[in-house]
Parts: structure tokens; sequence; C-alpha cells
């Protein structure tokens, strides 16, 4: 079982950076693929990107590729992504989610088995 808390959500301007963070609870985090999604209002859940549990494999939407990076660190149980030169596009809930997998990532939701509650972003033009 693992408890997932997203934090760094908030107001930004097109352009600006954020750094969203995902702790979470046990002693197994390194066991877990990690991923985060996000959800405009009114539209489905969609992949933002994936991480291996070890973080030598990563995955990215190409909504978000060159701008977006995802990374871990299993010694703090926390995975991260890094958000730069925002777009109003990007404003969403942030989800990040776990899965057990050995080796690889999952970059459909419908993978993984844990959630957290979701961290609100807005991006302003």
């Amino acid at each position: 079982q693992v408890q997932l808390v997203e934090s760094g959500g908030g107001l930004a301007q097109a352009g600006d950076s954020l750094r969203l963070s995902c702790a979470a609870s046990g002693r197994t985090f390194s066991s877990y693929a990690m991923g985060w999604f996000r959800q405009a209002l009114g539209k489905e859940r969609d992949t933002v990107a994936a991480i291996s549990r070890t973080g030598g494999n990563t995955y990215y939407a190409d909504s978000v590729k060159g701008r977006f990076t995802v990374s871990r660190d299993n010694a703090k149980n926390t995975v991260y992504l890094q958000m730069n030169s925002l777009k109003p596009e990007d404003t969403a809930v942030y989800y990040c989610a776990a899965a057990p997998r050995y080796s690889g990532y999952f970059s459909r939701a419908s993978d993984y088995n844990y959630w957290g509650q979701g961290t609100q972003v807005t991006v302003s033009s």
C-alpha cells in the first residue's frame, strides 16, 4: 500500500516554472514506477510523464517534451515534476500515481494502482 501526496501547484504566468512534488509513504517506494497525469476541466485525464523505479527510464507526452522533467529521489520517497515554460494549456489538476514494476514504466493511467489527491496548476496568459 502506498499513499501519495502532491504539492507545489499554484498560480503561474505563461513562461514561468513550477516544481511539483509527490511524497510517498511506505518503505518500498523504490519498487514502484511513478507517473504524472493531468486533468483539465471537462477533459479526460492525460499522461504527462512517467519514470521507472530507478529513474533510469522516463517517458513524456509530446505536449510537454522539452519543457517538463520528471525525476525521483528514492531516499526521500519523492518524485518530482519540473515544469518550465508553462503555457495556459498546462492548466489542470496534476496527479501522481504509483504502480509496482521491476523495470520500465507505465504510460497509461489504467496501469497505475495508487493515486494522490491532485494539485491544481493554473497558468495565465
